[in-house]
């Protein structure tokens, strides 16, 4: 075989191997308008019921933006000379502590030609015990909007973001204005996870998610904020003494979450 054959044949068994990499979408839709696609991850499909429950509300997300993108195009045909939208969601297991709650990150990818793509973040608490989605409510011994326990939290996600702003260098947009939409209430806080933790079976304490724009500008892309379970102990109930112990693991705050 000569240098370019061999050539030839390694460059298609890359292209072949790459193609056979691409997981294959668990829901698609395709239209002049749109294409769009769902992502579960192994976990996830692993778990009929929360698969199920992700499934049918990726579906209904699917549906909802054909809908939206055939509408602009009968609108605005010229938006659509070089191709219809493109959307992605894709699910994923952030955690699973005591073998119970598993903590879903819901990452959307967006582009409707407009002036770059956007992206949002979301998040789903699971409850494997009574097959369905849940608060973080039982871990606390009140949630009231305004009470001393989502207080506590809104102080401890500002100044975890202010260090995450220091450590980007993005400091000047760690302003009052920006963190405005942080707000003591569990609706208003942001999209929440149970962090990992060193100790098997436990959860470090709370991750929240913020897309762009939710407390920077677009260029600074997303924010994970941490809050130490140590920091909300005094707020715990039995059942959130039980999951929280550990510290975050290394790597964590560097990994895409």
């Amino acid at each position: 075989m000569t240098g370019l054959s061999v050539a030839l044949a390694l460059s298609a068994t890359c292209a072949f191997s790459a193609l056979a990499a691409d997981p294959k979408p668990d829901a698609v839709v395709k239209t002049r308008s749109i294409e769009a696609r769902i992502f579960l991850d192994d976990g996830i499909k692993a778990d009929a019921a929360l698969a199920a429950d992700c499934l049918a509300e990726g579906r209904k997300w699917l549906d909802k933006n054909a809908t939206e993108a055939a509408a602009a195009r009968k609108e605005d045909p010229q938006f659509f000379k070089n191709g219809g939208w493109d959307f992605e969601r894709k699910y994923s297991i952030r955690s699973v502590v005591a073998d119970r709650y598993v903590s879903v990150l819901r990452n959307d990818y967006m582009d409707t030609h407009g002036a770059h793509p956007n992206s949002d973040v979301n998040t789903i608490l699971w409850d494997r015990t009574a097959n369905k989605r849940i608060a973080i409510r039982p871990f606390f011994t009140e949630t009231a909007d305004g009470g001393p326990t989502m207080k506590a939290m809104v102080k401890a996600v500002i100044t975890s973001l202010r260090d995450e702003k220091k450590k980007r260098d993005t400091s000047e947009t760690a302003t009052d204005e920006w963190f405005k939409g942080v707000e003591p209430s569990l609706l208003r806080i942001g999209a929440v996870t149970l962090a990992p933790s060193t100790e098997a079976g436990k959860s470090s304490g709370l991750t929240f998610h913020y897309p762009p724009y939710a407390v920077g500008p677009y260029a600074e892309g997303e924010y994970v904020a941490f809050v130490p379970w140590e920091t909300l102990k005094p707020y715990l109930t039995a059942e959130g003494a039980r999951v929280f112990g550990g510290a975050r693991p290394k790597g964590d705050a560097d990994e895409p979450q």
